[in-house]
This record gives structure tokens, C-alpha cells and sequence, in this order.
């Protein structure tokens, strides 16, 4: 069986409050449910079970020790022209940028590619569709353009899998494995 596979550092509980604490004037968001707020470190696609073991082994091998983060400020993307999804920025970390190329090296070591997006360390708040105003979204992030997070510790990131629901709600992830820093 197939599963959709990516790695990422979990939000604790506090800042997870403060992320949610953003969620709110922007009419038409699709707001992420909190526990799908993390930081994500590598995005790997859909991978059958043996490949998955293969990643897991490679990703436990990963050596790294903890480190301090901090939310600060917003932004959106947008593919096409038009903004896909709102975020919060995570401050330039170098020890966050190195385990990040690690996990994208595991897959390497996996025996597969992994995604070849430029790395933009974000939590995603909300996913937009066509019908949300993009002066909305601008005064969001200007709202947040000074804004910074409590500083927090990395310790541990997780191999997720990511499961639909019914059409219309967010998917479910799933922790498939912890790795301690």
C-alpha cells in the first residue's frame, strides 16, 4: 500500500497556540486544523511500505542535536498568479536548513528522489481558493510583518503520512515514526 510521506518538526504546544492565535481575517481561508501544524522538513510524495522502511532506516541514522526556532512573520504562495495558501515564516536557522537537506538526503539514500522545491521553512495556516480578496491577504501580512513567535527547541521530527478524508476537509496526518534531536 502507497502512502503520502513527508518529514517535519511538530509545533509545541504553546506556539501552536500563537499560530492559531492568526487564524482569523481572512474571509474564504480554509484554516488548517491545529494538529496538522508543523514545519515541514522534506515532502517525499507517495511511497509503497518497503521504500518507507528503507526511508525510516535512513532518516534514524540522521545525526543532529537539538536547536532553538522562532516563528516571524506571514506570507502566501502562489501558483499561477494566484495565492494557494497563506503561511508563517520560521527565521533563518542554519541547524534547521541542515536537517532539512539531511532528510531530502535520506530519500537519496532511500533509493529514490526527493521533491527538488527550493526549501522554505513555513507553517501553513490556511489554503485559499479563487474567491478570497487579495487585499485580504496583503493586510494579513502586514499585519504579521513584524510579528515573532516565543522562541522554542527543536526536539524531535516525525515521519508523516498524510491520509484523505471525505472531499472538502483537511486530510488526516499521521505520525509514522519519531526521531529525537
Amino acid at each position: 500500500m502507497a502512502l503520502r510521506v513527508f518529514t517535519a518538526l511538530p509545533l509545541p504546544d504553546a506556539i501552536a497556540d500563537e499560530a492559531e492565535a492568526h487564524m482569523d481575517h481572512v474571509p474564504g481561508a480554509k484554516w488548517r486544523p491545529r494538529e496538522n501544524l508543523h514545519i515541514t522538513l522534506a515532502f517525499y510524495g507517495e511511497l509503497d511500505e518497503p521504500v518507507i522502511a528503507d526511508l525510516d532506516a535512513q532518516l534514524a541514522c540522521i545525526p543532529t542535536r537539538k536547536f532553538e526556532l522562532r516563528l516571524s512573520g506571514a506570507g502566501h504562495f502562489n501558483e499561477g498568479g494566484d495565492p494557494t495558501a497563506i503561511w508563517l515564516g520560521v527565521e533563518e536557522n542554519p541547524a534547521l536548513r541542515d536537517l532539512a537537506r539531511r532528510c531530502a538526503g535520506a530519500a537519496r539514500g532511500a533509493g529514490f528522489a526527493p521533491e527538488r522545491r527550493t526549501y522554505r521553512p513555513h507553517v501553513t495556516l490556511a489554503y485559499l481558493g479563487r474567491e478570497v480578496e487579495f487585499v485580504r491577504i496583503q493586510r494579513f501580512e502586514q499585519r504579521l510583518s513584524l510579528w515573532k513567535s516565543a522562541a522554542f527547541t527543536a526536539d524531535r521530527f516525525h515521519l508523516y503520512s498524510s491520509r484523505p478524508r471525505k472531499p472538502g476537509r483537511p486530510n488526516v496526518y499521521e505520525i509514522e515514526a519519531e526521531y529525537p534531536l
